[in-house]
């Protein structure tokens, strides 16, 4: 009886299931190639944006002027921390991102020194809009009098994003 039983478990031991992986391996052939390709098309796009503060703690000696471009679903405004310096309506259901250019790049050549811009924003605006806007505002092109040549132009690269009132 005992020669019976170690018997079985011989027997038991000698017979190991052998793993089928090739659906696995063909898995991993198709898998590996097809994750290597999409993660050359994939760009992450990192800005830095500051938060405006109302405390204001530094004693600067001249008056600071402050640039807000207002982004309403009427369209643009710009204003200057206290008021409304220009409003821009939308034309055909689109802002006017051209004439938002030239008020910009008239602030700039009015204040050269100055590198920081505050983008306010009603709720419900699109994020493509921001984008754009934000793009408009830290820089723009210029064409040159052959509209051959185009020149970017950097304004406001430091900008803060808020609610707008």
């Amino acid at each position: 009886m005992a020669r019976r039983h170690q018997s079985r478990r011989h027997r038991g031991m000698k017979e190991n299931p052998e793993l089928d992986i090739t659906s696995f391996l063909n898995l991993m052939v198709i898998l590996i190639p097809f994750l290597l390709i999409s993660a050359v098309f994939s760009q992450v796009t990192i800005l830095e944006l500051n938060v405006p503060t109302s405390a204001g703690g530094s004693g600067v000696s001249k008056p600071n002027y402050t640039i807000e471009v207002i982004v309403r679903k009427a369209g643009l405004e710009l204003g200057n921390g206290v008021s409304v310096v220009a409003a821009m309506p939308k034309k055909d259901g689109q802002y006017d991102l051209e004439q938002l250019s030239a008020m910009l790049i008239r602030l700039k050549n009015d204040y050269p020194e100055k590198d920081d811009a505050t983008i306010l924003m009603e709720p419900d605006i699109e994020y493509d809009t921001l984008i754009t806007i934000m793009d408009r505002v830290r820089e723009t092109q210029l064409s040159s009098e052959n509209n051959e040549d185009m020149q970017k132009l950097v304004l406001f690269p430091l900008i803060s994003i808020g609610d707008a009132p």
